[in-house]
């Protein structure tokens, strides 16, 4: 609990309630943008996103505590625009991170080949909210099977190799926090530009020529950056070499002067001698005078009248010019001023780059959208998925359909398997799937596959299936796994409720939930209850594409011809003493378990196997005499449970039983007294 809250305070700045005042934060909206409404960005009639909004600009501008010339709009995103994915689905689903923190075996981590930077976060940012615009989803489908059918990935991917994180570098370039570094990125970057449009323009894609035009021209400002950058330039733009030689020539000239000094020297004093006609002249340097001309006695009479006389030694007489006093005022201070002439052409650089920072800022976005679609390319070949195919009508037809990421971690094939709901087929729905059949057999891989597979086809990818049909979505709803929240003081089957209510309050007709063993956390009539009761609410309220997994085979007699629930099975076969999982869908309910098989292959000690059985044994002969092989409402309503740990009855108790107290005389009692006595 006290590790729980110190992790909360670390991550979350919690920020005072009025701060997320609507009228103030359209104040500081109107006042940030220096506009008189916000009906251009759509939220002028939306007072809570203008508080979230306001809230959150005056915390970017309380931490950064400089402009930020970079935010020049509001976007706004509305709930019907993607399907609806609560925290509890995308922690189970493992879209990015695992329970132990791992993000190598997840979603993104199979799909993410991403080559920049900016095209990694914007997978990321996609596969957390998957559109539901099939005219969106059409156009990055295409793009990708363009990709695909004309081999052009590979060199678009090639392309990006240089490119560097533009996106961030622009943000930096608008905060004015821009390294030397990031401006040669950029440079390159922009010189790459080039060929990622030669290699777009024979591809017969909308969106893919969209994305081209997006790059737009920035011929200008990447010559400005090829001569004003060095070609490589150091971490710090105080260590000086940022600008390039034959960029500006009085920096040039500071460069000279600092580094070149003795050779000015030889070329004035060669020069003089021959101005002069005095061939003894010399150039020299003493730390009191500085620099002087000297010139000896005997030739002193000739020393040119713009020689001011600095000093008189015995022998000689030494003097000043104008330029000899002006090197020597550079000289002396160049690299001072050449590192200041530096800082002052970066800020110009930087002035210029902020001009055009919007055309610049469309660019990165086109090229991380690039990046991601090419992704899918690579992804869709290198593993063998297919274009799905999103449909207006109530569907979810998914054929030879494989887990992504558990496909790409094991060695063994991927047992795939089809996946059948629809909502009117001939007069008969098929809306919800009760799955039983074995632990280990697949159940919620199965599960989860699909819902992957639906998340895939709406962010725009290929799906791991050789064909998906796919309906109408908007939301994934899942209820999978088991685990307490003791920061909350929530018990595991508290949670389990929990998650499963917000399910029931929310899932429509047009959404996908997963339900996987729910009652399992509590007594067995009160499970089997809460099971039987929650897919009924699921099949006939809620009415939504539902995969049920459970062990409870009492619910497997809900599948009836008009009920739209049908069952399926994974199946397990015995051989000799070991279990084989079949990994396969069947239509149909399983007849067993397996519990005791799956116990021995995770190690369980022998005796207590051979108990288990016994008991196994004692318990179906108990309920095949006193229970009905359906579940009746008399037995939900039963509060008792099969007593697991109550001992066999004794010989004296079974002696006890078939006792009839008044058919026995009294001398019949006292005999019958003593033998009871005698089986203790």
């Amino acid at each position: 609990m006290e590790n729980a809250d110190q992790l909360e305070a670390e991550l979350i700045r919690r920020r005072p309630p009025w701060l997320f005042d609507p009228d103030s934060g359209r104040r500081q909206l109107l006042r940030f943008f220096g506009l008189h409404d916000l009906t251009g960005f759509g939220i002028d009639d939306k007072p809570l996103a203008i508080a979230a909004a306001g809230a959150l600009l005056g915390y970017v501008e309380e931490t950064q505590k400089q402009r930020l010339p970079h935010l020049t709009s509001i976007a706004l995103e509305t709930s019907g625009e993607a399907i609806a994915m609560n925290a509890a689905t995308r922690r189970h689903l493992e879209l990015d991170s695992r329970v132990d923190g791992q993000t190598r075996h997840t979603l993104l981590g199979v799909l993410d080949s991403t080559i920049t930077p900016m095209g990694g976060r914007l997978l990321r940012r996609w596969l957390h909210r998957p559109l539901r615009d099939r005219g969106v989803l059409g156009a990055r489908h295409h793009a990708v099977a363009t990709l695909v059918e004309q081999r052009a990935d590979a060199d678009l991917r090639d392309g990006f190799r240089g490119l560097g994180d533009v996106e961030r570098i622009l943000t930096r370039v608008a905060l004015r926090s821009a390294r030397p570094r990031d401006l040669s990125t950029l440079r390159d970057a922009l010189g790459l530009l080039p060929g990622i449009r030669q290699a777009l323009a024979q591809l017969d894609s909308p969106r893919l020529q969209a994305l081209a035009a997006e790059l737009g021209q920035h011929d200008e400002i990447a010559h400005l950056l090829a001569t004003a950058i060095a070609p490589q330039p150091p971490l710090k733009l105080a260590d000086g070499g940022v600008i390039a030689e034959g960029y500006d020539a009085e920096l040039d000239e500071l460069r000279r002067l600092s580094t070149n000094a003795d050779q000015f020297l030889v070329d004035l004093e060669a020069r003089e001698r021959a101005a002069t006609g005095i061939p003894t002249l010399r150039v020299g340097y003493n730390r009191v005078h500085g620099y002087y001309i000297e010139i000896s006695k005997g030739q002193a009479d000739k020393a040119p009248v713009h020689y001011t006389r600095r000093q008189t030694l015995t022998g000689a007489e030494r003097y000043i010019t104008e330029e000899l006093k002006a090197f020597e005022d550079k000289v002396l201070s160049a690299r001072e001023r050449a590192l200041a002439r530096e800082k002052f052409l970066y800020d110009a650089l930087l002035d210029a780059l902020n001009e055009v920072l919007e055309p610049l800022k469309r660019c990165a976005a086109a090229l991380s959208e690039l990046d991601v679609l090419a992704c899918f390319a690579e992804r869709a070949q290198a593993l063998d998925w297919s274009q799905p195919e999103l449909t207006d009508a109530p569907c979810l037809c998914i054929e030879r359909g494989r887990h992504p990421v558990v496909e790409a971690v094991r060695e063994e094939p991927f047992e795939p398997n089809d996946l059948e709901l629809y909502g009117d087929r001939d007069g008969q729905a098929r809306r919800m799937l009760v799955i039983t059949g074995p632990n280990m057999g697949g159940k919620s891989t199965y599960m989860r596959q699909n819902a992957l597979i639906v998340l895939l086809a709406h962010i725009g990818s290929f799906v791991p299936a050789s064909r998906a049909v796919i309906g109408p979505i908007d939301r994934i709803l899942t209820r999978i796994g088991a685990g307490d929240d003791l920061a909350r003081g929530q018990s595991t089957f508290m949670v389990e409720m929990a998650e499963t209510a917000y399910i029931l309050h929310h899932a429509t007709e047009q959404s996908l939930v997963l339900m996987d063993e729910i009652g399992r956390g509590t007594s067995t009539y009160d499970g089997l209850a809460l099971a039987d009761a929650v897919a009924r609410h699921l099949a006939t309220v809620n009415r939504c594409w539902t995969l049920f997994a459970t062990h409870y085979f009492e619910l497997t007699a809900l599948a009836t011809p008009e009920s739209g629930i049908a069952n399926v099975h994974l199946d397990a076969v015995e051989h000799g003493d070991s279990l084989v999982f079949m990994h396969a869908v069947r239509e149909g309910a399983a007849d067993r378990s397996f519990g005791l098989q799956v116990a021995a292959l995770a190690g369980l000690p022998k005796a207590t196997l051979a108990q288990a059985r016994r008991r196994l044994a004692e318990l179906e002969q108990r309920g095949r005499e006193t229970h009905a092989s359906e579940m009746a409402p008399q037995a939900l309503d039963a509060p008792q449970q099969f007593g697991l740990f109550a001992p066999a009855p004794s010989a004296a108790q079974e002696a006890l039983a078939a006792l009839d107290p008044d058919e026995l005389t009294p001398k019949q009692a006292l005999e019958a007294l003593y033998r009871l006595k005698s089986l203790l």
